[in-house]
């Protein structure tokens, strides 16, 4: 299964030990999704994997899973309690977003971050064990920062971080929620810092003010 980086690991080390590997094994699938795209985003292998992972993920519904590591996590841990493989696979949704030809707009950006962030937040609420948490806007958020991150024109990062600076504040974050919270937390210092100024996952700063957030929810 693919690594986390820096940042969702050291969140997911204040997850309760029981949540824990099915918080993980939703972030690892958030992961594979995006690395699929590492191939090239008009490239048909790319449609054609995220399809597989689709069509994988809700087959979880109706048949045991395939000798595929992270499809058998998936279904012994996130469908377990109680997620279902088809809001799973809809999370390729986002991913199957930034294929589209020519510059991505402000329809295709929010479409992506509510597909994958919006989506990853919300069920990631539901293992924590508050389902319902208002948590859909801060994940939308976060995936466009992470979007903006990762790209490499400078023309879509930027177009992403205006599309994040919409997206209202969601105030304190409650205990049960705060490993998600951190995450929430440093797309906002991403965005506040500015690419200029954007910390390395795992830099100590950075862990240091995950940390604060832990304690103080903010």
């Amino acid at each position: 299964m693919p690594d986390l980086d820096a940042d969702r690991s050291l969140a997911l080390a204040y997850v309760p030990a029981g949540a824990r590997p099915a918080l993980e094994a939703l972030w690892r699938l958030d992961v594979t999704l995006g690395a699929v795209l590492a191939t090239g985003r008009e490239s048909m292998v790319s449609r054609i994997r995220l399809a597989w992972w689709r069509e994988a993920l809700e087959r979880l519904d109706r048949e045991a899973p395939p000798a595929e590591p992270l499809l058998q996590a998936l279904a012994g841990q996130v469908l377990a309690a109680g997620i279902s493989g088809a809001a799973l696979a809809a999370m390729e949704e986002g991913w199957l977003e930034l294929l589209s030809e020519g510059p991505l707009d402000r329809e295709s950006l929010n479409a992506y971050a509510a597909a994958r962030g919006g989506a990853l937040f919300r069920l990631s609420a539901n293992l924590l064990g508050l389902p319902g948490h208002p948590v859909e806007a801060a994940g939308r958020r976060w995936a466009l920062v992470d979007l903006a991150r990762r790209s490499t024109d400078r023309g879509e990062a930027a177009a992403a971080l205006a599309a994040a600076a919409l997206v209202g504040d969601e105030g304190r974050w409650p205990p049960q929620l705060r490993p998600l919270g951190m995450l929430s937390m440093l797309a906002r210092r991403d965005l506040g810092r500015g690419p200029d100024a954007w910390e390395k996952p795992g830099a100590p700063a950075r862990m240091l003010r995950m940390l604060r957030h832990r304690l103080s929810g903010k």
